[in-house]
């Protein structure tokens, strides 16, 4: 798109001004029109229909840079035919990708997400019949369940969910009794599946919903994630990889070389600490940190606590201004990581956690983070007692549900503050 522009005697003052202006209000309009979330039940027509208020709306951004910016060399024609070059071959590479996953699905059965439905109503039929007929969707139904009024058949539909790897669990409101729905909320928050369901005038919970369409049918999803979101993920990702970057660059180029060796001076063994914690999705990776400990058996069993022996003098003072956590940024680069997002704890601790505390899974439907908004509310450092991590978990499914860019710049900044103060549980 950028690169057209000079393909046509539109006469600019200062072009690439004018490409900066072009990109901003691009990005600017995208994202204030959704133009980049297109689902897999996104229809052609909703397509069209982004493009055409996508363009339009270019249009009056880009003629209103001639008057506002006083440019009367600029060719108003010429301007007019790189819009509609633009805009059609823009329309179609985007129609194009369109068919081309909806051929993907439904010719080579790729791209597919496992789905199961919970009740027996017309609309739930009509939702099981979609996904057997449209396959371009990408939605392979494996079985319905008829749930009955006891604790033995929703058992049986939960050991199936987690024997036959379902992604997504649909069910009818009416076909269950609200006992039975909090039951099923409660399971798929921890076991990390998508929970829709097919609304009635049935009474349902004063919650974040997210109202949709398949074909006619509306489906509502029980959590909506900002982050999942195609434009959101792409900014935080980008804003990550900037961040990380100049962190190492700036900062681990020549810090890391004088912690080396104060490090080894002070005890023997390795100057990174490596430690598998479960990120997103449940996944194992490896997080990096400066050693602040002497080298121990207890390292990946037993959390640090106040006055605790192994840790040395330099890792005292490392922890206590988290510099002991910097090489995270390396994760964050890898992307195994966020710079924000939910702690990730020792993998022992969180199988522990995700047994005893509800809704702990909820926070690896994100990327964990070097700091998050749990740790700037003052839930941070060692657990004491199941009531820390409780909230620990509130935070953190707050800080899922209700993401944006400036949360994620302010408990930065409210990190480097803590930082420079010091905090109470920072050893």
């Amino acid at each position: 798109m950028v690169g057209a522009i000079f393909l046509f005697p539109i006469n600019f003052n200062h072009v690439y001004f004018f490409l900066l202006y072009l990109v901003i209000f691009w990005e600017a309009i995208a994202f204030y029109n959704h133009f980049y979330e297109v689902q897999r039940h996104t229809r052609l027509f909703q397509i069209v229909a982004l493009l055409l208020r996508q363009f339009v709306l270019l249009a009056f951004a880009l003629y209103a840079y001639i008057g506002f910016f006083k440019q009367p060399n600029i060719s108003r024609l010429a301007l007019g035919e790189y819009l509609i070059s633009v805009f059609l071959l823009v329309s179609f590479f985007k129609i194009l990708t369109f068919f081309l996953l909806n051929r993907y699905r439904a010719v080579l059965g790729g791209n597919l997400r496992n789905v199961i439905v919970l009740g027996n109503t017309e609309k739930a039929r009509q939702l099981i019949k979609i996904f057997n007929t449209k396959l371009h969707l990408g939605y392979k139904f494996k079985k319905q369940f008829t749930v009955k009024d006891d604790e033995f058949s929703l058992k049986k539909c939960f050991d199936y969910i987690i024997e036959n790897e379902i992604n997504e669990i649909y069910f009818s409101v009416a076909a269950l009794s609200n006992k039975q729905i909090n039951k099923l909320i409660d399971f798929a928050d921890n076991n990390l599946k998508e929970l829709k369901f097919i609304p009635d005038n049935k009474d349902i919970y004063s919650r974040k919903l997210k109202y949709e369409y398949y074909d006619y049918i509306p489906i509502l999803s029980m959590r909506d994630i900002p982050i999942q979101e195609p434009v959101n993920k792409f900014a935080k990702r980008a804003f990550d990889i900037i961040f990380s970057s100049c962190v190492i660059i700036f900062l681990l180029s020549w810090l890391t070389p004088i912690l080396a060796i104060i490090i080894r001076l002070e005890s023997k063994g390795p100057i990174f600490f490596k430690q598998s914690r479960n990120g997103f999705n449940y996944k194992e990776f490896d997080c990096y940190k400066f050693r602040s400990m002497t080298p121990n058996d207890d390292a990946n069993e037993q959390q640090a606590t106040k006055g605790d022996m192994r840790i040395t003098k330099v890792g005292a003072f490392i922890r206590k201004t988290s510099i002991d956590e910097l090489p995270q940024f390396f994760n964050v680069l890898f992307g195994d990581m966020s710079v924000v997002g939910p702690r990730p704890h020792m993998v022992k601790h969180t199988n522990m956690y995700a047994e005893r505390i509800d809704k702990f899974m909820v926070r690896h439907f994100v990327k964990p983070g070097i700091t998050g908004l749990a740790q700037t509310s003052g839930f941070r450092g060692e657990i004491e007692t199941d009531k820390d991590i409780v909230n620990r978990v509130k935070y953190d499914i707050f800080y899922i549900e209700n993401w944006s860019l400036l949360l994620d710049l302010k408990i930065v900044i409210q990190t480097f503050l803590n930082a420079v103060k010091g905090e109470e549980k920072a050893y």
